[in-house]
């Protein structure tokens, strides 16, 4: 690994998390994966493009670009046991699949992500914010697309001051045993669970909780909740960004947004799909997008 990154602060042991969730993936799970990839990137396949993972986690995403026709797919992510979880999923569900290469890398390392080129989709969704140095993270991201490629990330949305009480939260989460952090994680999420629940008796639809449950992993783009929870909980380092920031900072570089989903004012990452329309950054006005982008707003759940 390179000296760049940061590793002199605590951090969650997002691949311990991660490996875990590998034995609940399922085929739904890689079907609901796949959906998401085709909606926010705006394509029925991949077929022909080139597909970089940032730091990918359990591979889920990485093992729906495959299947969705990637010529090529590559995963990478800072922690060990990422890398080992991502691995874990490709011997079970793509053996036999040669273009998928995975490796630990950093991408706040500089002559690392040099090697790596440049790729038709550069996907991180939820990653580029727990690097402990988010900006540099964001540039080293957009170096990786190809001219007319695509950007696909997810930056946590910043909530003023209730984004500092999270900080907060996560930093006390790191500094637990490892064994008492999934106890405070659900201490610290019961709130929202009784509010859901509470939403759902006075609606008189007792059931309309257990269902949003249930299809967590249609909403959740296939994911588990209590991994994800485990996730918002403990995840730290941690920054955010409100969506113009990221949006000028890309504009800034080249790229012009092609789609957006927010979150509004409540908790969770706003999406983001850019393209690269330039080759350097450029203070000049960069060409407007064909289309408009198309912005969702996700309700509140």
């Amino acid at each position: 690994m390179g000296t760049d990154e940061i590793s002199d602060i605590r951090r969650f042991a997002f691949g311990r998390n991660w490996a875990s969730f590998v034995s609940e993936v399922d085929d739904e799970r890689i079907r609901e994966a796949e959906s998401s990839l085709r909606e926010m990137l705006e394509r029925d396949d991949l077929s022909g493009m080139t597909f970089l993972d940032v730091g990918s986690g359990s591979g889920l995403f990485s093992l729906a670009a495959g299947r969705l026709g990637a010529a090529r797919v590559h995963s990478f992510d800072f922690d060990p046991e990422s890398v080992g979880a991502t691995r874990a999923l490709r011997r079970t569900y793509a053996p036999a699949a040669e273009q998928w290469t995975v490796e630990r890398g950093s991408i706040l390392d500089v002559e690392y992500v040099e090697r790596l080129g440049q790729w038709d989709v550069v996907y991180s969704w939820g990653v580029l914010h727990h690097t402990g140095d988010m900006e540099r993270a964001l540039e080293s991201a957009g170096r990786l697309v190809a001219p007319g490629g695509l950007l696909f990330i997810a930056i946590y949305n910043d909530q003023g001051w209730r984004s500092r009480v999270w900080w907060h939260a996560k930093r006390l989460c790191v500094t637990l045993p490892a064994s008492l952090q999934p106890l405070y994680a659900a201490l610290v999420y019961l709130p929202f669970e009784a509010k859901a629940i509470l939403g759902s008796l006075l609606r008189l639809q007792p059931q309309r909780y257990w269902r949003r449950r249930v299809a967590y992993s249609r909403q959740g783009r296939g994911m588990s909740h209590w991994h994800d929870v485990l996730d918002w909980v403990g995840g730290y380092p941690f920054e955010v960004a409100a969506p113009e920031r990221i949006f000028d900072f890309y504009k800034r570089r080249g790229f012009v947004l092609v789609r957006l989903v927010t979150k509004g004012g409540s908790l969770g990452c706003n999406e983001y799909v850019f393209k690269r329309v330039a080759l350097t950054p450029s203070r000049e006005p960069q060409p407007v997008a064909e289309t408009a982008p198309h912005v969702l707003v996700e309700p509140d759940r």
